[in-house]
């Protein structure tokens, strides 16, 4: 079985990199800044289906991300917490969402899934936004 993206991921996102285990993706709603990584593993909906050595490896990439999301979107208007899930609910392929909370953004203090409308980038801010994180993370 080959690695593919799911097509609501490849929808709702754009490519900043790519790490040892992981896609690591920008979601494209400039609401937040929100990455997401998705494990190159086939058929993988659970963490728990990875092996000891990928759960570690994803372990480690979500605590970097996390880790360098903070410190870019310090930057850029602050962070108070950053946020990470797995929940699949919708998009059964294992991805964890990454996301960098302001209090009083649109959906402080509740989860930003489901919440208002996505506000797109336009084209410019998207390819700031990809090249400032790639620097970054």
């Amino acid at each position: 079985m080959t690695f593919t993206l799911h097509p609501q991921l490849m929808a709702d996102t754009a490519a900043i990199s790519d790490w040892p285990l992981s896609g690591v993706l920008l979601m494209k709603d400039k609401r937040y800044p929100w990455i997401v990584l998705v494990p190159r593993r086939a058929g993988i909906s659970e963490f728990f289906e990875l092996d000891e050595a990928a759960q570690s490896t994803l372990l480690a990439e979500m605590a970097r991300a996390g880790e360098r999301l903070k410190t870019w979107a310090s930057t850029r208007g602050g962070c108070d917490k950053i946020n990470i899930g797995l929940i699949g609910n919708i998009v059964p392929q294992l991805h964890v969402h990454i996301v960098a909370r302001t209090k009083g953004d649109a959906a402080w203090p509740a989860p930003v899934w489901g919440r208002g409308e996505a506000v797109p980038y336009r084209t410019a801010e998207l390819e700031e936004t990809l090249a400032s994180l790639r620097a970054s993370l």
